[in-house]
C-alpha cells in the first residue's frame, strides 16, 4: 500500500518560518528604536535641566510632533491604539484593513508615540505589525481567507514574542485572547513564527528575560490568605481601569472647541512636567518595574506612582495614538502589588523581602482581571521573569482577580474595544462574502446541537468544521461538539449580525 505524504502541516511550518523570521526583524528594529529614543528624551530633560531655555524648544517641538501624530490617526485610524481589537476583529471577519499602509504608519507612529515617553505600550504595536506582515505574506501568495487568517495569526504571534521574548506565552495569548481558535493548523505555525521571532530578538536583545526580577524566597504556604485579598483589590482596581478606559472616548468628547486630531498635544504636554520632575518614569514602564522591584519604595512613593500611572495611561490611550495599554497595565499591576506589600509590612503581617514576590504576583493577577485572560497572564509573568517558583501564586491570584472583574460583569478589554471599534467604522468591504471562523466552547449554546438546530442568521452557511484531525463538511445531522472550529461564510450585509450572534452562541455558557 502506498503511502501519501500529507504536506499541509509542513507547509505551516515553512509559513510560520518565513513570517516569524519578518516580522521579528521588524518589531525588533521598533522596540530597539523605541529604547534608544527613550534614553534620548531622559538625557534631554537631564541637559534641560542645566539649559533652561532648552525648555521652550523642546516644547515647541512636542506640540508640532503631536499635531503631526494628531493629523495621521485621524486620517488613517486604523492605526490608533493597540491595534489588538483591529486584529481581534480582523480574525473573527468582522473588520478589514489593508496591510501596508498600516504596517510603515504604525511603526514610525509608534516609535514617535511610545519613544516620546508617553506611557504607552509597545506590545500592542507590535501585534499588530506582526500581524500585517502575516496578511501582507497571505496576499502576496494570494492565500484563501482561511490560510490569510493563520497568516495574520502567526505574525501576531511573532510580533508580541519579539516585544516580549517570551514565545510560549505569546502563541497562548493570541490563540486565548484574539483568535479563540485552537485548531492544530494555527497553533503549529502560530508557535513555529513565535519561537522564530524570538530567536531574532534574542540576537539584538540578549538572553535576560525583559523583566528579570530577583527573589530570595519563595512565598510560604501561610501567606497565601493574602493572594486572596490582593487577588480581590487586582479585580475590582481592574473593573475600574475597564470601565475608565471605555468612556475615555466619551470624555474626550467633551473638550469643547478641541478637534480629535488636536488630541494628542495634551500628552505631548503632560509629559514634559512628567519628564521634567520624574523621568525615570517615562515610558511603557519596563524599566520602572525592575526598578520598584530591587529598591523597594515606600508606600507614599508607591500611591504616587499608582495614581501617575493610571492617569495619564488614559490620557495617553485616550489621544488615540499609536501605543497600547500590554504593558502599562502589567506596570500599573506591579506598582498596586508593590503598593499592597508595603503596606502589610508596615503593619507586621508579611515580612518585607517578599515585596518582589508580590509585584511579580499582581502583574499577572492586574492583566488576568482586565484582559480576562488568566492563562496567559500566569505564563507571561513566568516567562518574562525567567522563574517557575511562582508558578502557584501567580495560578492563584490570577483565578482570583479573573472572578471578581467576572462577577462584576467585566468583559475582556480587547473584546470591548472590538465592539467600539466595530460600531464606528465602516472599513468592511460591502460587496464580498467573507468567512467567519470561531471555536465552539465546551458547555456553549451550540454544544451537543445538530447544524439544523441552531437559527443561523439570514446569509450564513456552516461550510467545514475542523475536529481535531479531521475536516468535516456538515449537513443538517451533524452535532457541533465543544473545541469544534466552525467556518461560516456571511454574506456581505450580515457580518456584524453573524459576528454577534453566532460569536456569542459558541462561546456563552447554554442556560440548560
Amino acid at each position: 500500500m502506498k503511502l501519501k505524504f500529507d504536506s499541509t502541516r509542513f507547509m505551516q511550518i515553512i509559513r510560520g518560518l518565513f513570517i516569524g523570521l519578518a516580522a521579528g526583524l521588524v518589531v525588533s528594529l521598533f522596540r530597539l528604536t523605541i529604547e534608544y529614543g527613550l534614553r534620548f528624551v531622559k538625557f534631554a530633560y537631564e541637559t534641560m535641566h542645566q539649559n533652561y531655555w532648552l525648555l521652550i524648544p523642546w516644547v515647541i517641538a512636542s506640540v508640532l510632533l503631536a499635531l503631526l501624530l494628531g493629523k495621521m490617526v485621524q486620517r488613517y485610524p486604523a492605526v490608533q491604539g493597540s491595534g489588538i481589537p483591529q486584529i481581534e476583529g480582523q480574525l473573527a471577519g468582522s473588520y478589514e484593513e489593508s496591510w501596508w499602509p498600516v504596517l510603515w504608519r504604525k511603526f514610525f507612529g509608534g516609535i514617535l508615540s511610545i519613544g516620546s515617553g508617553l506611557f504607552l505600550g509597545r506590545e500592542g504595536p507590535s501585534i499588530q505589525l506582526g500581524a500585517t506582515i502575516g496578511q501582507g505574506f497571505a496576499e502576496i501568495k494570494h492565500d484563501d481567507q482561511v490560510n490569510r487568517r493563520v497568516s495574520i495569526a502567526s505574525g501576531a504571534a511573532a510580533g508580541l514574542s519579539a516585544a516580549f521574548n517570551a514565545p510560549i506565552a505569546s502563541t497562548l495569548f493570541i490563540l486565548e485572547e484574539v483568535y479563540h481558535n485552537f485548531s492544530p493548523l494555527v497553533w503549529i505555525s502560530a508557535l513555529v513564527s513565535a519561537l522564530t521571532a524570538n530567536f531574532v530578538s534574542l540576537n539584538f536583545f540578549g538572553l535576560t528575560p525583559v523583566l528579570h526580577i530577583t527573589y530570595s524566597q519563595s512565598l510560604p504556604l501561610n501567606q497565601y490568605g493574602h493572594l486572596i485579598i490582593l487577588g480581590i483589590v487586582l479585580g475590582l482596581l481592574g473593573r475600574v481601569y475597564q470601565m475608565t478606559l471605555l468612556h475615555l472616548p466619551v470624555w474626550f468628547g467633551k473638550l469643547k472647541g478641541i478637534k480629535p486630531a488636536w488630541y494628542p498635544v495634551i500628552p505631548f504636554v503632560l509629559v514634559v512636567i512628567v519628564g521634567w520632575f520624574w523621568p525615570n518614569t517615562l515610558g511603557g514602564g519596563n524599566g520602572l518595574i525592575v526598578q520598584i522591584a530591587q529598591h523597594n519604595p515606600s508606600i507614599a512613593v508607591f500611591g504616587s506612582l499608582l495614581i501617575l500611572r493610571f492617569v495619564f495611561s488614559m490620557v495617553s490611550y485616550g489621544s488615540m495614538l499609536p501605543g497600547g495599554i500590554f504593558l502599562p497595565i502589567l506596570t500599573i499591576g506591579a506598582v498596586i502589588g508593590g503598593l499592597y506589600s508595603q503596606m502589610m509590612v508596615s503593619m507586621g503581617w508579611l515580612n518585607a523581602n517578599l515585596v518582589s514576590n508580590f509585584i511579580i504576583y499582581a502583574m499577572a493577577g492586574y492583566f488576568a482581571g482586565i484582559g480576562k485572560a488568566p492563562f496567559t497572564a500566569i505564563l507571561l509573568i513566568t516567562e518574562m521573569v525567567g522563574s517557575l517558583g511562582h508558578l502557584m501564586p501567580l495560578a492563584v491570584v490570577s483565578i482570583v482577580a479573573f472572578t471578581v472583574v467576572d462577577l462584576l460583569g467585566g468583559a475582556p478589554i480587547y473584546e470591548s474595544l472590538l465592539n467600539k471599534l466595530i460600531k464606528r467604522t465602516e472599513l468592511i468591504n460591502s460587496d464580498q462574502v467573507t468567512t467567519l471562523q470561531t471555536t465552539v466552547f465546551m458547555g456553549s449554546r451550540l454544544d451537543g446541537q445538530q447544524v439544523r438546530d441552531f437559527d443561523w442568521p439570514k446569509g450564513c452557511l456552516v461550510t467545514s468544521i475542523h475536529r481535531g484531525e479531521r475536516d468535516i463538511v456538515p449537513h443538517g445531522d451533524t452535532v457541533i461538539r465543544g473545541g469544534d472550529t466552525l467556518v461560516v461564510s456571511v454574506a456581505p450585509n450580515q457580518r456584524q449580525v453573524a459576528f454577534t450572534r453566532v460569536v456569542s452562541a459558541a462561546q456563552t455558557a447554554s442556560d440548560n
